[in-house]
C-alpha cells in the first residue's frame, strides 16, 4: 500500500512510517517540510542522474563500435579515441584536497577495515565492535599456528599443547614490535609501571624498560600490579591483558592472561554489494539497523552452545596515562555507510510518472538524516560515532568526474536540506569502474572538499574492464588477468594520484578484500603488500582477520612508505590501457575451456543460489576445490562477464555452457546439503529461480548496463520472494 504524501511522490506505507516515527523525532525536523524537500529534491536531481546512465550506455555504443571496426590499432589510436568521446577527460593543474574536520581513524591512524552486511544486525554489531580483538583467540582458532602438526588440533576443549604456540607467538610479536632495552618478553616474571615507565622484572631479579619508553602510553590499576598494560605503535594500541587467577594467566610465568589488538579501525556498514535488499521492506530493515548502531540502541540474540546471548555495542575504554591522566579509547570501529550507486530505482518512492526514484538519492538522504541524529540531537545517541562531526558515505560504482561530481551536489543539497554544515558529509571514492580509474585525478578534484577515501577493488574492475572491452577480442583466464600490465598500474595508479593530491594525513587509502576467510596463514604472508604499497587500509573478511591483519600494521610504518612513494609522478594510462586479451583465439584447450567454465559457473551459482533462494548477499561459499570464499556481487559481475565474452568471441559454445550449469548445479546442491533454508536447484532446473537468474547474468550478461548483475538478481529473488 502506498501513501501519497505529495502532488509529485508516492512513498511506500512502511517507509514513511519509519521515517516519520522512529528518525524524525530524534532529528527534530517538521514532517510535511522534510517530505516536501526530500520530494523537490528526488524530482529535481533524479533527471541529472538519468542522463549520467545515458551517457554511460551511448559511451558503451561508442566503444563497441569502435572495437567492432578496429581489429587491430594502437595505443596512440586508442587513446585519442577515448579523448574525442570525453571517455577520458584533460588533467587540470595539481591541487591538494581540502577536507576538513576527519576522524583520527581516518585521517592518521592506518589498519584493517572490515565491510558487512548492514542487513544483518548480528554481524553489524561484531564488525562495529571489532576495534578490539583478542590475539589468542585469533591464533588459537586459525591455522596460523597449524593443525597438521600432531598434537596441534584446536578441538572442543583447550588444548594445552596448542596455547603454548599461541603464547609462543604473541611473545615473539611483543618483542618485535615493543622490544625490552635488554632481554626478552618471554622469560618476563611480572610488569610495573615506576615513575611513569613500564618496567619489566626477571626471576634472576634484574628489570629492564623498553628500548622505546615512548610506547607505553597507559594502564590500569598502575599504582598497584597493573591489570593491564596498554602500549602504542605506528597509532596502534595493544593491551596486555594481567590476571593472576585467568584461565591462561595463571599459567603464565608473567601472568599475561590475553593480549588485545586495536584491530578493525575503520568499518563500512554496507547496503551494497553484500546485501540482498530488493524491495521496500528490505530497505527499512537495513535502514532501521543503521539507526540502531547511531543511536547505540541496537542488539541482536542468538543461540550459543543451547544459551541465548545478547549482543550490544561496546563501550569506550580507559585508562591511567602514563603521566596520570585520564587516557581514553574508542570502543568501536568508525562506522561509515556505503550507499547503492546510480543505477538502481527503488519502490520506496514511486514519482507521478509511475517510475520509481534512485535509489541512490533515497539511500543519501536517510543514511544522512539517521547519521546526522548525533549532530543535531547528541543527547539522543548512548555513544558517539564520529568526534569530528562528520558523515562518512561510500558512494560506489561512479563512471568519471562527471558522476563523482554529481554526487557531491547530491550531498549538498542533502546538508541544506538538513540543516548541516557545508561539507559534512563525506564522500569515498570507490575506484573499481574503468573510467573512474583513468581519470582518479579529475575525480578526486570534484570532491576535493569532502573526499575522506579511495581504495581498489580487483573484481568489481576487472568485472568492468571485460564489458567496456567486450568487443575487442576474448579476455585471458580469469586467474592471469590479475598477473598483466593493466591490474598493475591501475593499483599503482591509485595510491600515486591519492598521495599527489594530498591524502596523506588527510583520507584514506585502501586496497581490496582478502577473499579466503579460512586462509590466514597464507593472508599474514602476502597483506603486507598492501601496506608496502602505500595503503593506509586494506578489507578484511571477519573481526578475526581484523585483528591478525593490525599486526601488519603495527610491525609497518605506512607513513614512512608514503614517504617513499610520493615522489612518483609517472602516467599510469599507457598500462591501464593495455587490454588483458588473449595473443590467439584458440590458444587454449578445450579441456582449458572447460575447466574454466567449471571454475567460474561453480562459483556463480554457489552465490546466486543464497541470494535469491535464501536473500544472502554476502556469505562463505566453497569453490570447486571446496576451499571457502567470501563472495559478494563483485565475484559475480567478474565470473558472468567472463562467461559472456568468451561465449561473444567463441572461446567456448552455448552448449558447453548450459552441460556445465547442469553439471554445476548438481555439484553446488550437494555442497549445500544441510544447509537450513536452502533449495536445491537439481533436478528441475528449469523451475529452480537461481539457476534461472545464474543463466541469464552468463548468457545476457553482454547486454547488462556496464555488466552489473543487480537488475538481473533484483527480478529474479522478487520472483522468488513472491
Amino acid at each position: 500500500m502506498n501513501l501519497p504524501m505529495t502532488k509529485e511522490c508516492q512513498i511506500q506505507q512502511g517507509f514513511c512510517q519509519f521515517v516519520n516515527t522512529e528518525v524524525l523525532p530524534l532529528v527534530g525536523l517538521n514532517v510535511e517540510q522534510f517530505w516536501g524537500d526530500f520530494t523537490q529534491l528526488v524530482t529535481e536531481l533524479t533527471p541529472i542522474n538519468q542522463a549520467l546512465l545515458d551517457t554511460r550506455a551511448k559511451m558503451q555504443q561508442q566503444i563497441d563500435q569502435f572495437h567492432a571496426s578496429h581489429r587491430s590499432f594502437n595505443a596512440e589510436q586508442y587513446r585519442h579515441f577515448l579523448s574525442e568521446i570525453g571517455y577520458l577527460t584533460a588533467e587540470g593543474e595539481d591541487f591538494c584536497i581540502e577536507t576538513e574536520n576527519v576522524d583520527e581513524e581516518i585521517a592518521n591512524i592506518a589498519g584493517p577495515q572490515l565491510v558487512v552486511p548492514i542487513k544483518n544486525a548480528r554481524f553489524a554489531l561484531n564488525a562495529a565492535n571489532a576495534r578490539w580483538g583478542s590475539l589468542y583467540d585469533a591464533l588459537y582458532g586459525t591455522d596460523v599456528i597449524a593443525q597438521s602438526e600432531p598434537g596441534m588440533k584446536a578441538g572442543k576443549k583447550y588444548n594445552p599443547a596448542r596455547g603454548k604456540h599461541v603464547i609462543a607467538y604473541a611473545k615473539d610479536f611483543l618483542d618485535r614490535v615493543f622490544p625490552l632495552d635488554q632481554g626478552s618478553h618471554h622469560d618476563v616474571e611480572s610488569y610495573t609501571i615506576y615513575f611513569n615507565s613500564l618496567l619489566a622484572h626477571f626471576p634472576d631479579g634484574t628489570h629492564t624498560g623498553l628500548k622505546q619508553p615512548c610506547q607505553f602510553v597507559g594502564a590500569s590499576d598502575p599504582e598497584r600490579e597493573p591489570t593491564s598494560i596498554l602500549l602504542k605503535n605506528n597509532g596502534l594500541h595493544v593491551e596486555i591483558i594481567i590476571n593472576r587467577q585467568g584461565k591462561i594467566g595463571k599459567h603464565d610465568l608473567a601472568h599475561i592472561d590475553d593480549i588485545n589488538i586495536e584491530s578493525a579501525v575503520s568499518t563500512i556498514m554496507d547496503l551494497e554489494d553484500s546485501i540482498a535488499a530488493v524491495d521496500g521492506d528490505d530497505k527499512v530493515d537495513a535502514y532501521r539497523n543503521w539507526l540502531g548502531l547511531m543511536t547505540g540502541s541496537l542488539s541482536a540474540s542468538f543461540e550459543k552452545n543451547g544459551v541465548t546471548q545478547i549482543r550490544r555495542l561496546e563501550g569506550d575504554k580507559s585508562y591511567n596515562g602514563r603521566s596520570g591522566e585520564d587516557y581514553n579509547l574508542h570502543g568501536r570501529s568508525l562506522l561509515m555507510i556505503r550507499n547503492v550507486g546510480h543505477l538502481m530505482t527503488s519502490d520506496l518512492m514511486t514519482l507521478d510518472n509511475g517510475e520509481q526514484a534512485p535509489e541512490g538519492i533515497i539511500d543519501a538522504v536517510i543514511t544522512a538524516l539517521i547519521a546526522a541524529i548525533e549532530i543535531k540531537n547528541p543527547e539522543q545517541c548512548r555513544m558517539k560515532n564520529s568526534r569530528a562531526g562528520s558523515i562518512y558515505i561510500v558512494k560506489p560504482k561512479m563512471h568519471g568526474p562527471e558522476e563523482v561530481a554529481f554526487s557531491c551536489e547530491l550531498f549538498d543539497r542533502v546538508e541544506r536540506m538538513l540543516g548541516l554544515e557545508p561539507n559534512t558529509i563525506k564522500i569515498g571514492i570507490m575506484d573499481e569502474e574503468r573510467r573512474t580509474s583513468l581519470n582518479l585525478k579529475e575525480c578526486i578534484r570534484a570532491a576535493k572538499s569532502r573526499v575522506f577515501f579511495i581504495n581498489t577493488g580487483f573484481l568489481d574492475r576487472t568485472g568492468d574492464e571485460i564489458h567496456t572491452s567486450m568487443q575487442a577480442g576474448p579476455f585471458l583466464p580469469k586467474q592471469e588477468l590479475k598477473h598483466q600490465t593493466w591490474i598493475d598500474a591501475y593499483e599503482k595508479n591509485n595510491v600515486s594520484t591519492g598521495l599527489n593530491t594530498g591524502f596523506a594525513g588527510k583520507a584514506q587509502i585502501g586496497k581490496g578484500m582478502w577473499a579466503m576467510p579460512d586462509e590466514m596463514a597464507q593472508m599474514m604472508e602476502q597483506k603486507t603488500a598492501h601496506l608496502e604499497a602505500g595503503a593506509t587500509t586494506a578489507w578484511v573478511p571477519s573481526p578475526t582477520a581484523a585483528t591478525l591483519h593490525a599486526l601488519h600494521y603495527l610491525e609497518i610504518d605506512v607513513k614512512q612508505q608514503q614517504q617513499r612513494l610520493s615522489a612518483n609522478n609517472e602516467d599510469y594510462k599507457r598500462g591501464m590501457l593495455n587490454i588483458p586479451l588473449m595473443a590467439q583465439e584458440n590458444e587454449l584447450t578445450e579441456q582449458d575451456v572447460i575447466r574454466e567454465l567449471e571454475n567460474n559457473i561453480q562459483g556463480i551459482l554457489g552465490y546466486v543460489v543464497r541470494w535469491i533462494e535464501m536473500g544472502v548477499g554476502c556469505s562463505k561459499v566453497p569453490d570447486i576445490n571446496n576451499t571457502a570464499l567470501m563472495e559478494d556481487r563483485a565475484t559475480l559481475r567478474i565470473s558472468s562477464q567472463h562467461i559472456a565474452n568468451w561465449l561473444k568471441h567463441g572461446i567456448c559454445t552455448s552448449n558447453q555452457v548450459n552441460d556445465v550449469l547442469e553439471q554445476m548445479a548438481a555439484t553446488v546442491d550437494a555442497q549445500n546439503q544441510g544447509t537450513s533454508g536452502y533449495l536445491p536447484m537439481t533436478p528441475n532446473t528449469d523451475t529452480s529461480h537461481a539457476f534461472q537468474c545464474a543463466k541469464a547474468l552468463i548468457f545476457q550478461g553482454a547486454e547488462q548496463p556496464n555488466g552489473y548483475t543487480e537488475p538481473l538478481l533484483h527480478e529474479y529473488r522478487l520472483q522468488a520472494k513472491r
